[in-house]
């Protein structure tokens, strides 16, 4: 779930001041009116999966991420239109004096890639970290420094490494800034993705030349910036599949809701009295003390997964004319939908079903938590869910034959005294049992509304 969150992935190691200033040499080209256009094809190509679609709205580059592209600008990227890359214009086109402290480090900067670097122990003689690259083994050993505190062994550094000048064996190196700390299945995920893509490139080219791994990550380094964005959007999808929604006293929220009618109440009432793995639940009276002779029956199922037993998961609301199903999760709510199907057959009536729980702008200390989320849905949130649900599932009741009136429409019905009198009791009886009196002590609904609608008022 991490890895949908912008504030637990991301890691800043402090450059040395001549690469510093030679990065900020690079950037303020590449901000030229020459290469503004160049700049934004490649930053487009390496950011992608953000940009794209509805998908792309979910979330936003990780700052690190965004410097990670940069580099890529920088470092790998050639011009489509021509023109000489970024460290070749530095290098070869005399405009101003740079300084040879950070002349020395166009080479290695050229010469670098992403990379995917486990991270395996601390030198405490040379003062060294050292990784070690899961794409080739390569060994990197990066200066200590205060980021260490933020590392544990096993952990995998996505990141730009720069050799240090002079270091013919390649071993001495920085990491360029910006980097992103994976748990080391996560590292090995982005690679085995990344490899896949690979293979693909290969065989479409009938070529095996990118079977080198420094190869393919100096040409293809925006491929694993992409595969990093789709297992973050992956993540979010995860963490949002996951999360467990509760009510203010803690027992589960029931967020998937259907509604149906039907006239065999006593019928039903039989059904539902013997359905496996349900029970009758005792209920309170209807305020004002009203009494019919056909109460509204209440059914459910408990056990929620992740709460105690004695928690309902499913509850069955069986009125005079219609029959409430209210679950916890989807796929409970499928299982329930399917079982009163085959149980009910055409003796109900389908009006209108939810199953997407109250929208909530999730807060990035939220995402950032290991294991499932718990969110608490009050009071106000399940009273407008209810009534969004409600809004438009009664004003379509008035133009829909209705079983209690022998199938006929409310609102022709409702031209006729007699019918009058049946549409307005049908109405006084779903105002009685609005489920929002039942859930947070008022309606949910303004029938006054409805009753308008179908011509009572």
């Amino acid at each position: 779930m991490k890895l949908a969150s912008e504030t637990t992935a991301g890691l800043w190691v402090p450059l040395v001041p001549p690469l510093d200033l030679l990065l900020a040499r690079l950037d303020s080209l590449s901000s030229e009116p020459a290469m503004a256009a160049q700049r934004q094809i490649a930053m487009r190509l390496a950011l992608q999966p953000y940009l794209e679609g509805e998908a792309g709205g979910l979330l936003s580059p990780l700052p690190q991420e965004t410097d990670l592209a940069n580099l890529l600008l920088y470092s790998d990227f050639y011009p489509q239109d021509g023109q000489l890359t970024l460290i070749e214009q530095l290098r070869d086109v005399i405009t101003e004096h740079i300084p040879q402290e950070e002349r020395e480090w166009l080479d290695p900067l050229k010469h670098s890639y992403l990379d995917l670097a486990e991270f395996l122990s601390f030198d405490e003689q040379d003062q060294r970290l050292v990784f070690r690259s899961i794409g080739d083994a390569r060994v990197y050993r990066v200066p200590d420094g205060a980021f260490r505190k933020e590392l544990q062994p096993g952990q995998v550094l996505f990141t730009r490494l720069i050799r240090e000048p002079g270091d013919v064996e390649w071993e001495r190196a920085i990491i360029a800034g910006a980097a992103i700390v994976l748990s080391n299945e996560d590292g090995k995920g982005l690679l085995m993705a990344t490899r896949d893509y690979q293979r693909q490139v290969e065989i479409t080219a009938g070529s095996f030349e990118l079977g080198d791994w420094q190869e393919f990550a100096k040409r293809y380094g925006h491929v694993l910036l992409w595969t990093f964005a789709r297992m973050r959007f992956a993540a979010l999808i995860d963490a949002v599949k996951s999360i467990h929604y509760v009510g203010e006293g803690g027992k589960p929220y029931l967020y998937a809701l259907a509604l149906y009618d039907h006239c065999e109440y006593g019928y039903m009432v039989e059904m539902l009295a013997g359905l496996e793995g349900f029970e009758r639940e005792a209920t309170l009276s209807l305020p004002g003390g009203v009494s019919t002779s056909k109460e509204a029956q209440h059914f459910v199922q408990r056990g929620a997964s992740g709460s105690p037993e004695s928690a309902v998961a499913v509850r069955l609301i069986l009125t005079a004319t219609q029959l409430w199903v209210e679950c916890d999760s989807r796929e409970r709510f499928d299982a329930v939908k399917h079982k009163l199907a085959a149980m009910f057959g055409f003796s109900l009536h389908f009006r209108g079903e939810i199953s997407t729980p109250p929208p909530r702008q999730l807060k990035e200390s939220e995402l950032a938590v290991d294991g499932p989320l718990t969110l608490v849905i009050s009071a106000e949130e399940d009273r407008a869910f209810l009534n969004g649900f409600l809004e438009t599932l009664y004003l379509e009741w008035a133009e829909r034959a209705c079983p209690s009136l022998d199938n006929q429409m409310p609102r022709h019905v409702a031209t006729s005294a007699a019918g009058r009198e049946q549409v307005a009791a049908l109405i006084a009886d779903m105002e009685r049992h609005d489920p929002g009196t039942r859930r947070v002590g008022q309606p949910s609904f303004d029938y006054n509304r409805l009753r308008a609608h179908v011509g009572l008022d």
